[in-house]
Formats: structure tokens, sequence, C-alpha cells
């Protein structure tokens, strides 16, 4: 099975504009939910994990969301993380620990294909050889994205993060960075084999899909994203099980928790999880809870 059509840079982006930003924030849906709970409310907004700088501010209902909720909730509890622990981690499950190479993880000829396209794409793959196919993924994807002024610090979680700090705010996180990692660590060889020859062969077309689907996601569209990415990804059984329908279920009975207490929420995760009937507020509406999607008011 080889990844024919999913792209790994949104992937990137949404899991885990040709317009001027502020031209296009005027009477719209959001990538943003709210659900009432018996004494409050919770929103569900769902992130880029990389921005520009130029994606900024943010849609002005973002915010109000953002002032109502005494909690934020993320993937990851961001602003407990350990850098230095991070990294210990991320080298113990995504550097290979047994004295092959990344070459011998791919095989002769899909690393021979591998290399083609980083010449291409001006990767440097020779600095990947320890790392296993996964990370060499990941690692593409970000270096890729950077190239053409995406960053983490302009993220969605960074920016709210940030925000959080300095009001206050207390920050929850629906997973640990093990759990994250491990995710993609217990793929199959052959799903990690595919994400590195995708994510290799995005570099191209990545700036104007990323245009595409940073303005899909400013103003809701949902069938949009479903058309353009959930439906290339449900195509690949083992990737959707594990990066996006079985951490959908488990959010979604964290939240049906939340929705007995008296604190406001904002939770705040990948986009691609907040779509389809397997997303997150399609599964709280398969429970019986009423979901609406958010809009950007008018001017």
């Amino acid at each position: 099975m080889r990844l024919q059509k999913l792209n790994w840079a949104v992937f990137t982006c949404l899991l885990f504009c040709t317009a001027p930003v502020l031209a296009a924030d005027n009477g719209h849906p959001l990538s943003m939910w709210q659900i009432n709970g018996s004494e409050n409310r919770v929103y569900l907004l769902g992130s880029i994990h990389l921005l520009r700088e130029q994606d900024h501010p943010l849609p002005t209902a973002i915010y109000s969301a953002y002032d109502d909720a005494e909690k934020i909730i993320m993937e990851l509890d961001m602003d407990d993380m350990d850098p230095v622990a991070g990294q210990v981690l991320t080298n113990e499950l995504g550097l290979i620990q047994d004295g092959r190479t990344l070459s011998d993880l791919m095989g002769a000829q899909l690393y021979a294909e591998a290399a083609v396209l980083a010449a291409a794409a001006k990767v440097p793959l020779s600095l990947l050889d320890k790392s296993e196919p996964w990370y060499a993924a990941m690692n593409v994807e970000i270096m890729l994205l950077m190239r053409i002024g995406f960053n983490p610090s302009y993220g969605i979680e960074t920016h709210l993060m940030e925000l959080a700090q300095s009001d206050g705010k207390e920050i929850l996180g629906f997973e640990t960075m093990r759990q994250q990692l491990e995710f993609l660590d217990g793929l199959s060889p052959e799903a990690q084999r595919d994400m590195l020859i995708q994510a290799l062969s995005d570099g191209e077309d990545m700036p104007d899909m990323m245009d595409e689907m940073i303005a899909a996601w400013r103003r809701g569209d949902v069938a949009f994203m479903e058309e353009s990415l959930l439906s290339d990804m449900q195509d690949y059984p083992e990737l959707n099980r594990v990066i996006v329908v079985d951490r959908n279920i488990d959010w979604t009975n964290q939240i049906e928790e939340l929705l007995d207490d008296q604190a406001d929420y904002l939770i705040v995760v990948g986009a691609l999880h907040l779509i389809g009937d397997e997303g997150v507020p399609g599964l709280l509406e398969s429970r019986g809870h009423q979901v609406t999607q958010l809009h950007q008011p008018a001017d």
C-alpha cells in the first residue's frame, strides 16, 4: 500500500490563504464548535499546529471563546513540557537503536527513490540516516514548511499558551508526549516508509496547498477539508485508526466527563480531529449531545 494522495504537510499542520487574513473574517463559519453541559460550556477549536506570521491575528470569535473559558485543554500540556526530557524521549523513540540505518529500514529500492526525491527537494537525507522512517518524515515536513514561513511559534497552541500563561489560566493535556510519539513509532514499517516517501514528494505543491487549507480552516469549510484531506486519510485504515479515530474516541470520552463540570473549557486539537462522522463533534452528536458550529460575526 503506497500513499498516493495523502499530503503530509497538511497532516502535520492539522493534526498533531490566498487572500489577506483580515479581509476573510466577516460573518462566516469557523473551525470551532460549542457543546453546552449541565452548567458549563465547552468549546472545540480545530488547530493548525504551524502557522505563518501573516496568518495572525486569528478570527475574533476564537479570542471570545478563549476569554470565556476558565481552563484550556490541548493535545499536550504545553506549558509543563520539559524540552530536555522531550529531546531524550524523541531520541529514544525516533532514532534507530540497533546499529541499522534509515537505508536499511527503507530497503534499497525505496531508499533510492527517497534519495532522488530528497535531492529534488533539496533535503539533506544523509542527516536523517539514524532516524526511523516516521521520524524522518516528520522532520522533512517541518523542514519544508519552515522554508515557506510556517513555524510552531506562530501555531495556534503556542499563541494560546502564551495568552493563558499571561492570564494565569490553567492548561491541561489530553495526552503525554510519550503517547503521541508511540502512536507514530508503533505504525507498521510499511506505513512509516510510505510516510517518508510522501513527505519528500510534497515540496513543489506545498505553498498553494497550504494556502488553500488555511483559507478553508479560517472559513470553517468542513466540506472542503473532508473532501481534500479526511477522505484520503480514510483510504489508509491503519493510519486513520491509530492517528485519528482511536484518539477521537478517547478525547470524546474525556470531554463527556467535562460536561458535568462547572468550569468552561476551550479545547484545542488538530482540525482533522473535528471533521467527519468520526470526528469529535460527530461522535458527541452520536451520543446525544447538541453540538453547534460557531461563526465569526459580521462587522
